[in-house]
């Protein structure tokens, strides 16, 4: 046994940690608030007093009260995005299911940054809630080890972990679907066996899933996939536009049909094609794996799809209520969407 572990198997106090540690209590709560650098605190002690936290499930003010309530009622979510359809309404439908079974729901943004995603889980388990979702976390397995040492139950949305169950869209079938219908769409203005450009997205489970569905709904036609045609560069708009950029300068003419990973990326994606005039006064056809209302009403040459946020969040609260097994993945079949979609 460690140092740092506790061999009576009671939770630590702030006072445990600083010794711990070898630090002050002020200096382990600036640490654990994130206020640290303010008060020059040096990267060591604060790596050193983190430690020790995670591995003894230690949260600021946890143990305030000397004893945990059986149950808060509050549920926790933390999402990466506000700003953007699909998440505003996983938060939405969220706090409405919670809201139905007598729960709190106790919401925060964090950015897709890894250190904001672990302080406010710390903030969460903190507050007592019963539960934490973490919704498109880039790192959800540490998330489920602090809950897991806290005793706090936690699942994962829209993107996959291994520690904890997970609700997620089915993205191969998806993609794949959504391919199949942008290369038929786009096949008078194509040339022939030319595939479509992939465009947006990261190193993460769900693009992953996409490009596989990209890829072998191109397989089916017959058509191959250069790697230099997928530009899986990230999330945001202007890494879409640059990257479309740099790929118009190297290879001349793109091609007349393309796949776009979200409608944040879509957002760079139509900025490029209407700056840079590269397809003059024709609109290449453009699947999107993702929906937004407006946008098939602006352009008529976009075809979304849309994730079942509805359906996510049942499968989410079965595993809640506890109403359903509990596997380790659930994969929600997509919907095409249509203009009347709520």
């Amino acid at each position: 046994m460690t140092k740092s572990q506790n061999a009576s198997g009671k939770r630590l106090t702030i006072y445990d940690v600083a010794e711990l540690a070898g630090a002050s209590p002020t200096a382990v709560s600036s640490v654990l608030n994130g206020t640290w650098k303010k008060r020059r605190i040096s990267a060591a002690l604060a790596e050193r007093i983190t430690r020790i936290a995670d591995e003894n499930g230690y949260s600021l003010n946890m143990q305030a009260s000397g004893l945990r309530r059986e149950s808060s009622r509050l549920i926790g979510m933390i999402v990466p995005k506000y700003d953007n359809r699909y998440f505003g309404s996983i938060v939405e439908k969220f706090e409405t299911r919670a809201r139905e079974r007598g729960l709190f729901p106790i919401v925060t943004c964090t950015q897709r940054n890894p250190e904001l995603e672990v302080q406010a889980a710390r903030a969460m388990i903190s507050h007592q809630v019963d539960c934490l979702v973490a919704t498109g976390a880039t790192d959800p397995d540490r998330i489920t080890r602090l809950c897991a040492k806290a005793r706090v139950r936690s699942f994962n949305l829209d993107l996959p972990g291994k520690l904890a169950p997970s609700v997620i869209s089915d993205n191969f079938g998806g993609a794949f679907a959504l391919t199949k219908r942008i290369l038929v769409a786009s096949a008078s203005t194509r040339a022939p066996n030319e595939p479509l450009l992939y465009v947006g997205g990261r190193s993460d489970h769900n693009t992953t899933e996409r490009i596989r569905g990209f890829t072998e709904a191109h397989q089916e036609a017959g058509i191959s996939v250069d790697p230099s045609m997928i530009l899986a560069t990230g999330y945001a708009p202007d890494k879409a536009e640059a990257a479309l950029r740099e790929l118009a300068a190297r290879r001349g003419k793109l091609p007349a049909a393309m796949f776009v990973n979200s409608t944040i990326p879509l957002e760079g994606v139509m900025r490029w094609i209407k700056t840079s005039r590269h397809f003059g006064d024709h609109l290449p056809h453009i699947g999107c794996f993702d929906w937004d209302p407006i946008v098939p009403i602006l352009n008529e040459y976009i075809v979304m799809l849309r994730q079942d946020v509805p359906g996510m969040l049942d499968a989410l609260f079965k595993l809640i209520d506890g109403e359903a097994a509990t596997p380790r993945l659930v994969e929600v079949p997509t919907l095409f969407a249509s203009l009347n979609t709520d």
